[in-house]
Formats: C-alpha cells, structure tokens, sequence
C-alpha cells in the first residue's frame, strides 16, 4: 500500500510525502499524478522519508522523475541504496 499525501506548501515547489511500498498498482498510481505536473513544468519533490520499498517499476519511475528535475527527499538508507543500484 501506498499513501500519498501533500507535504508543505510552497509557492514554487509541490512536495508529495510517500508513505508504505512504491510497488505493482501503486507505481501506476504515483505516474498518473507525478507525469501531469511534470510535464506541465510544476517543480516536483517526493519525501521518501516514509517508503520503505520500492521495487523495479517503482525503482524506475523514481529514476526517470529524478532525471526531469523532481527532488527526492530524505530517503531511507535501503530506498537510498536500491536507488543507487537502479
């Protein structure tokens, strides 16, 4: 499962607190809100502080956000790692 909530507001950036798994329906889910703001340029962070997996698709949409400019905050040391490893 997969919580997804706004984090603090700010006039320039949007931030999205993840909490739980970045796995199977839920990647589906985070792209169908990520993809429309990026796209229409809105800067974008997801604080990860609260993920404690993610596996490959979830993995892969994280590493294709971090490549168009969106932050990825305070991730845990493991999500840190597979990240790396992506």
């Amino acid at each position: 499962m997969l919580k997804i909530s706004e984090g603090k507001p700010s006039k320039q950036t949007l931030t999205l607190r993840l909490e739980g798994s970045i796995v199977g329906p839920w990647v589906v889910e985070l792209r169908q809100i990520c993809e429309p703001l990026v796209n229409n340029g809105r800067l974008l962070a997801l604080d990860l502080a609260e993920v404690s997996f993610a596996d490959e698709g979830g993995l892969a949409l994280l590493v294709g956000l971090r490549a168009r400019g969106t932050k990825l905050l305070n991730q845990t040391p493991f999500v840190a790692e597979q990240l790396k490893s992506a």
